[in-house]
Parts: C-alpha cells; sequence; structure tokens
C-alpha cells in the first residue's frame, strides 16, 4: 500500500510540476541565442524585444550571438537546448527556410523540431542601383540590360539569401540575364556597391536605408506590401506588375520543443504587447522592420507555408 501511495504521488507532483513551474517562471537569467552575428537585423530585433521581455517579466533576456552557416550553428544549439522556458532563439526565413533547404542534413525540422512563439517582423528586399548605372526605375533598369553585352552583375549578402531569391526571381520572369556575385554579409556587399565596383544590389532594406537616404543608391522597387512610411517615395513590386513579389527577411522567437505551453503563451502575449509601445514601434520604423501580431498556432503555419514558397526556390538557386 506503501508503494503505491508513493507512486501516486510522484504522478501527482509529475501533473503538476510543469504548471508550478511556468506560474513562478521567470526565476533567473533567460537567454536568446541570435543565431547570426553582431548588428544584423537578426541581432537588433533580439535585442529590441529582449529588452521589452526584460522590463515585463523583471529578469534579463540576455543575448547570445552564436553565427555561422547561414544560422544553422545557433539554431542546431537551440534545439539541443533544455526545454524549460529559460532559452529562447531568434528565429526567420534565413535560419528556418532557406538554410535547411539548401543544406543537406542541417540536423533539424524548421517546423516540428521547435515550439514555435511568435513572428517579430523584418524588412523587405530592396533593389539598389549605383547612380552611375543611370536608372531609376525597373524598366529602365530592363532597357540597360538589354542593350548591354554582358548580363549586369548584382551583390547580394550572399548566396541563397532572400536578396538573392528575389533578384533572380524577379530577372526570371522579365526574362533578364543577372550576374550574381555573393558576399559574405551584407556589410561588404552595400560597401562595394556605394564605392561603384558593382552597379546593383538585392538586399534588405535594414542595410540600405541609410544609403538610400544619403542619396548614394538609388531604390528601384521594394519587396513590401505597400509604400513604406518611411519612405514614400519607393515604389513596390507589386503596384509594378509583380504582385506575387511580397517578401519579408522575417525574424521571429522560437523556442526547443517541449518547451511548456504556458511560458510560450506567456512570452507571446508579452512580445505582441511589446509591438504597441510607440517606443518600440519608432526603433523599428527607422529600418523599415514591420511588425504582425500572431499566436503561436498560427505563426507555425505561417513557418510551415514560407518553407512551401521559398524553399523550392532557395534549391534552385543552388543549383545554379
Amino acid at each position: 500500500m506503501r508503494y503505491f501511495r508513493f507512486i501516486a504521488a510522484v504522478c501527482l507532483a509529475a501533473m503538476f510540476a510543469i504548471p508550478v513551474q511556468a506560474a513562478d517562471w521567470p526565476t533567473h537569467p533567460v537567454r536568446i541565442i541570435v543565431p547570426f552575428a553582431a548588428g544584423g537585423s537578426a541581432d537588433t530585433l533580439g535585442r529590441i524585444f529582449g529588452e521589452s521581455l526584460s522590463k515585463k517579466f523583471g529578469q534579463q533576456f540576455v543575448i547570445e550571438n552564436r553565427g555561422g552557416a547561414g544560422g544553422l550553428v545557433g539554431t542546431v544549439q537551440l534545439k539541443k537546448a533544455d526545454p524549460d522556458g529559460y532559452t529562447f532563439g531568434v528565429s526567420g526565413i534565413a535560419s528556418h527556410v532557406i538554410a535547411p533547404a539548401t543544406t543537406p542534413n542541417a540536423g533539424f525540422d524548421p517546423v516540428k523540431d521547435f515550439a514555435h512563439v511568435d513572428y517579430f517582423g523584418g524588412p523587405p528586399i530592396v533593389m539598389i542601383a549605383h547612380p552611375s548605372l543611370n536608372v531609376k526605375t525597373l524598366k529602365e533598369l530592363i532597357e540597360v540590360a538589354k542593350k548591354s553585352s554582358e548580363p549586369i552583375g548584382y551583390v547580394s549578402p550572399g548566396a541563397g539569401t532572400l536578396g538573392n531569391l528575389v533578384a533572380e526571381y524577379w530577372a526570371g520572369k522579365v526574362g533578364m540575364k543577372l550576374n550574381h556575385i555573393p558576399y559574405r554579409g551584407a556589410a561588404q556587399a552595400i560597401t562595394d556597391l556605394i564605392a561603384g565596383h558593382v552597379k546593383l544590389g538585392s538586399m534588405t532594406f535594414t542595410t540600405a536605408s541609410q544609403q538610400i537616404r544619403a542619396g548614394k543608391v538609388v531604390p528601384l522597387a521594394v519587396t513590401s506590401a505597400n509604400r513604406l512610411k518611411e519612405f514614400p517615395d519607393v515604389p513596390t513590386f507589386k503596384e509594378l506588375g509583380y504582385p506575387d513579389m511580397v517578401a519579408t527577411t522575417w525574424f521571429s522567437l522560437s523556442a526547443p520543443k517541449g518547451t511548456p505551453k504556458e511560458i510560450v503563451d506567456k512570452v507571446n502575449a508579452a512580445v505582441n504587447e511589446a509591438m504597441d509601445d510607440p517606443e518600440v514601434q519608432k526603433r523599428l520604423a527607422i529600418d523599415a522592420i514591420e511588425t504582425q501580431k500572431m499566436s503561436p498556432e498560427e505563426f507555425t503555419k505561417f513557418i510551415a507555408t514560407e518553407n512551401t514558397k521559398w524553399g523550392p526556390i532557395a534549391k534552385a538557386s543552388i543549383k545554379k
């Protein structure tokens, strides 16, 4: 009888262990793994929302940059972390769509191997030209390309990045050949474009925004659904006749599979609340980052849809 009472007590304790933990959470600092180097959009968003979560829960949400292999290194680390509610990670189209689609044996299923918490948002892709190319519109770019004896070269932050995919997708639609010049990161790509070493670029608006303001590059079109409030003169691909070219280099928050749902829901509610903070909105608007509130369930479906849409295009781009 004592044995059965003991077993019953253990089972009862197990039943209530997670709710109690979730109710008390967090009791010590929480880490957020960013699978990219400091300074990029993933790092910026991780820090902005990390600060909001720190204020909301009274514990530090500490950023840990674990870059490498297009986001795979940090994402695998997130997958292997304890699902105790004290490790989260910045996820996104790069690490959870493009990298697993272009890397054999990536080490994880981007949808099933994580508890997806919330969508942050992100900057759209913008096609930009050096002033010396003498084009101000996509139409003019097509005309210049037709007259050129060789494909026009363009830079992106790297092979398989959304900037690369958007440029190739658009070029295929208009029947134009472009010469992709991949870089290992956005900083050097925009630097060489400004210097005139290359004449065309396809990258995030975050990377290009300051140079657009300074007049050092000419924005031709952006992949947002509507014109950006901070840049109302830049047309969208959609309004120029390419309605399916709506894309965002989105980032988000995920956790190891098995993280208590009560904690996931708490963090989701806090992130959505932070999106209404005027200070957060101001900081995001500077880099043309647009947010969207989602529930964990809606966000998980979104990731699955993005893999279906961009995964095959990413694979095709690597085979070229």
